[in-house]
């Protein structure tokens, strides 16, 4: 499998401008600026699937423990906007879903690239959780993680 990116700690994450579930642009830096808070930006290979609705409903549920601890929940697929509306409404998902159908972003934070699925090498989403402090530094990193379980992993390493 050839080599994908691996953000670290300390890293500079890179911003991105992406379209959310309405079609209004969001843009990272501006999110730190105007929230005052830290990111806790997720990656999940399709809306409406099985797992990722397993993430995304856990990620609502804990929200005001997110917010009240200091974060803000952004969630990043490569689906369109018309997708992650669907998905929001039918899950009652209130934090924001932004589409990446480039997969620019996905790339630029090691969550897309090559990955074993049923024991195959394929091209795919690597489901993935980069937490982006105030300064737009990352702060954790979580790569190949699995839909389950992992928003309680994140509170406790985030001690949230």
């Amino acid at each position: 499998m050839s080599e994908t990116i691996r953000l670290e700690p300390g890293d500079q994450a890179p911003d991105f401008t992406l379209s959310d579930a309405d079609g209004a642009s969001v843009t990272l830096s501006k999110v730190l600026a105007d929230t005052g808070k830290s990111v806790v930006l997720y990656f999940y290979p399709a809306a409406m699937t099985p797992g990722c609705t397993t993430e995304a409903c856990d990620f609502r549920d804990n929200l005001t423990e997110f917010a009240d601890a200091g974060f803000t929940v952004l969630g990043v697929s490569p689906d369109t906007s018309d997708k992650l509306a669907k998905f929001r409404d039918k899950e009652s998902l209130t934090f924001t879903l932004v589409g990446d159908p480039e997969k620019d972003t996905l790339r630029a934070y090691g969550a897309f690239g090559e990955k074993k699925n049923y024991g195959r090498v394929v091209q795919g989403v690597i489901r993935s959780t980069i937490i982006v402090g105030t300064d737009g530094k990352v702060l954790k990193a979580f790569y190949n993680v699995k839909a389950t379980g992992h928003v309680d992993r994140i509170k406790r390493e985030l001690g949230v």
